[in-house]
């Protein structure tokens, strides 16, 4: 049977002169209209934009939402990018902006998968924060340093300064950690910040909080080196970073917990980050509490910058020392093994050399 030959003149034959035979083009709008601003949340694809110029909104508060452009692809968007819209920007409820571009950023602060997990789930975490601050009980929960340790690689790989901001020392001494991390030239900042439930079960209160702060709580010292800047604060639950937000920030009203008696552990009180603006000028964003924090993105090269005391050691290593545990000739362990060193030092090596391994197995998967 013959084919039927369907010419032009067939009535199924659409013919549009000039159309459909020309490449898509790859040019992309300048949007030279666009405005700048900062993500400060995220929430299910709608991203909650703070206006460099607020007088752009209608109530001049500089808040608006908007949606991902389709042109930007699959990239990640985090909180503390900046980012360009375009579109309605005056913020009022119901409306949209659309985000058309990233600006390049200062500072990525990233976490990867935990010791023995699964390789590969390296994600971002904040955009151009300056500072890490590291928010650490002394007492209720018990302070994990090796938890410390591993934000302050975090910190170093991403390009941040760390402040460790220890809480609830009026419960114990805060000496030890200070006394530690002092002296790697890390800035520490205690104050008296925690929660405590009355006698009768009556709901918790924040001691130092909005109703009851004393003078030397500490808490003025953190605000003052936390303005005019972009700082993210970071710890594992129920160290207190949601009650020193709130003491820090008016009306913040993040919601705080308390630590399981029989664990040990806290509460995840908060659930999403978010950027909130500092009285002063400046920025603190809040994260969730976690109970591990993976770097094994971070080269061992890198990872030694975590640990400066352990650094200026390693300098007597022979040339191309991995200074993993066994290595011979590896002068971290004879600084271990000197009968007059400190208590402490095998604990710093111990810490150092967990970190080690994901990130010399990421760089050869086939070592054993």
């Amino acid at each position: 049977m013959a084919r039927r030959d369907i010419g032009t003149d067939d009535p199924r034959v659409r013919v549009r002169p000039g159309r459909g035979s020309r490449p898509r083009t790859k040019q992309r709008p300048s949007h030279a209209d666009a405005v700048l601003g900062m993500v400060t949340r995220i929430d299910r694809g709608h991203y909650r934009i703070h206006l460099d110029d607020p007088g752009l909104t209608e109530d001049s508060s500089g808040d608006i939402t908007a949606m991902k452009a389709r042109e930007l692809g699959r990239g990640k968007v985090v909180v503390g990018d900046r980012v360009a819209v375009v579109g309605d920007t005056s913020g009022r409820t119901g409306t949209l902006a659309r985000m058309v571009r990233i600006e390049e950023r200062a500072t990525l602060l990233r976490r990867s998968a935990e010791d023995g997990d699964a390789a590969g789930t390296e994600r971002a975490i904040v955009a151009n924060a300056r500072q890490l601050v590291i928010v650490t009980a002394v007492a209720d929960p018990e302070p994990r340093p090796r938890m410390i340790d591993r934000y302050l690689v975090a910190a170093y790989d991403a390009g941040m300064e760390p402040l460790i901001v220890l809480t609830k020392t009026d419960l114990a001494d805060a000496a030890p950690l200070t006394d530690l991390y002092g002296p790697l030239g890390v800035r520490c900042l205690a104050t008296r910040l925690h929660l405590h439930t009355s006698d009768n079960g009556a709901d918790p209160t924040e001691t130092g909080g909005p109703q009851e702060q004393a003078a030397d709580d500490g808490v003025e010292a953190v605000r003052r080196v936390l303005s005019d800047t972009v700082s993210v604060l970071v710890g594992h639950s129920g160290v207190g970073k949601s009650t020193l937000i709130n003491a820090i920030v008016p009306g913040a009203d993040r919601a705080t917990g308390h630590v399981n008696e029989v664990t040990g552990r806290g509460r995840h009180t908060s659930t999403s980050l978010q950027a909130l603006a500092l009285p002063g000028g400046g920025w603190v964003i809040d994260t969730p509490g976690v109970r591990s924090f993976g770097v094994s993105h971070v080269g061992s090269a890198d990872v030694l910058r975590g640990f400066p005391d352990l650094d200026s050691v390693a300098e007597d290593c022979p040339r191309g020392c991995t200074h993993e545990d066994g290595v011979v000739d590896c002068a971290l362990d004879e600084w271990v093994s000197d009968p007059a060193a400190p208590e402490g030092r095998r604990a710093r090596v111990e810490s150092f050399r967990r970190l080690l391994a994901p990130s010399l197995e990421a760089e050869d998967p086939t070592k054993p």
